[in-house]
């Protein structure tokens, strides 16, 4: 198969679903500093019923968003979550630079959101500051490492080997941050 060449995009949005809209209003707007800038209310047929609901919008930077929905109709919170279960594998990651990362940790610290809600790893090519919200998402604050423009040509140019590898059953770690 060609490869498809890359396109040009950036995120829109990420939604999620919550039960407590102020409670994530004020983990994003307050403490993490993502200010709201829309909150649509809408009453539309979805999936053969009418659903009642607002739909929330965080400025993440750049025209970027995180959004919520909270459904008015408790049955339709339970048709469509937030009930997933608790996984540091699905997140949402954001790029942030150190001074940034920092305050975020020290507002989180202020506002008594500690262990085991929040967490830092070293990944070698970043080091993240993970938090889960109000609504159980977890959220990534991650800063590059110095040389990550060097660290990702190098992982560019073995990519295809080491998924194949992978797949192949070869699971030996590439990442040297991770060895044991």
């Amino acid at each position: 198969m060609a490869a498809v060449a890359p396109i040009q995009s950036r995120l829109h949005h990420n939604a999620h679903v919550c039960t407590d809209m102020e409670a994530v209003r004020e983990f994003y707007e307050d403490i993490i500093g993502f200010p709201l800038t829309a909150t649509w209310c809408e009453q539309t047929d979805l999936f053969g019923k009418v659903r009642t609901y607002m739909h929330c919008f965080f400025d993440i930077g750049n025209g970027e968003s995180l959004a919520f929905f909270q459904f008015a109709d408790e049955e339709d919170s339970k048709e469509f979550g937030p009930e997933l279960p608790l996984s540091g594998f699905r997140h949402l990651a954001m790029k942030v630079d150190q001074e940034t990362q920092d305050g975020i940790r020290d507002r989180l610290a202020a506002a008594g959101i500690e262990a085991p809600q929040t967490y830092i790893l070293n990944h070698g090519y970043c080091y993240s500051l993970y938090v889960f919200d109000p609504a159980n998402l977890l959220i990534e604050f991650t800063v590059d490492h110095d040389d990550v423009d060097q660290i990702n040509d190098d992982k560019k140019k073995t990519a295809h080997e080491d998924l194949k590898r992978w797949l192949a059953g070869d699971h030996s770690p590439n990442n040297e941050a991770f060895h044991r």
